[in-house]
């Protein structure tokens, strides 16, 4: 596998791909680990807003604009007109961690987990995808040769991840 800390959480809009992230990173840095996210976006977005000053930079043309304070510092990359950056580009940004978790980016190929909501109808992605590993869901799936996990079973779920990229 080309991404040896890299693991994957992905599934259909609404699936709680967001919510598992959040409890996964919560558990794995209790465990002392290092984890980094990665969000892939649909749809455009600002981490800035009109009126603030980096938004103001950004507007004049800016290119890059740093926000930085005690607490923590952002780095903002405008496109304009250039492609959107591929999933290598962004990995190879993040400084070096012990994992980074990937919500999103279904299409690429690293380990992932596929989060499955009972009320979702559509295809799952494991069928066409055999990067995906095992599935977390929020009712009993039994006709599938993946683990399975239940959506609230974060240590179980952290500890398989841990396994998989090999830091257990």
């Amino acid at each position: 596998m080309k991404y040896k800390n890299v693991f994957g959480i992905v599934g259909w809009k609404n699936s709680g791909k967001t919510t598992l992230v959040e409890n996964l990173v919560k558990n794995i840095t209790d465990q002392g680990y290092k984890v980094s996210t990665i969000k892939h976006a649909h749809h455009s977005f600002d981490i800035d807003h009109e009126g603030a000053d980096s938004f103001r930079h950004r507007k004049a043309g800016a290119k890059e604009v740093v926000l930085a304070s005690r607490k923590r510092w952002a780095l903002i990359h405008e496109l304009m007109d250039e492609p959107e950056k591929d999933f290598d580009f962004l990995v190879n940004r993040i400084a070096p961690t012990d994992l980074i978790l990937v919500e999103g980016f279904k299409s690429e190929v690293h380990n992932k987990i596929e989060v499955i909501r009972g009320e979702n109808k559509k295809t799952p992605i494991h069928i066409s995808d055999e990067n995906v590993l095992a599935i977390a869901a929020d009712y009993k799936i039994s006709d599938v040769s993946l683990p399975i996990f239940h959506l609230d079973e974060i240590s179980k779920i952290a500890n398989f991840i841990l396994k998989k990229v090999g830091l257990k």
